[in-house]
């Protein structure tokens, strides 16, 4: 059941829909994580407007999303590979 929420990012409030309770925990836990990669820019540059500071962690989150798509992508392809040598050896057993 679809739950209504308020995160609180960059001081500001959302009101956001959680389609579940795993969603709303989910939605909670990035909104912490945000929060706190834009209180350490907010630290390190504070005269930068806070826009900034969101598109630069916004940023980096999207390198890493990215970045975890590649590596995920080479472990399915090294698992086929693994499971086609297996195969291979189970097939020359038989």
């Amino acid at each position: 059941m679809a739950q209504n929420i308020k995160l609180k990012i960059a001081g500001k409030e959302y009101p956001m829909v959680a389609p579940t309770p795993e969603m709303e925990e989910a939605m909670r836990l990035a909104a912490e994580e945000i929060n706190r990669k834009f209180n350490s820019y907010d630290v390190r540059y504070p005269d930068k407007p806070a826009l900034d500071k969101l598109i630069i962690v916004t940023l980096n989150e999207t390198v890493n999303r990215i970045a975890c798509q590649k590596r995920m992508q080479q472990l399915g392809e090294e698992v086929d590979a693994l499971q086609a040598d297996l195969d291979s050896y189970l097939a020359k057993l038989q």
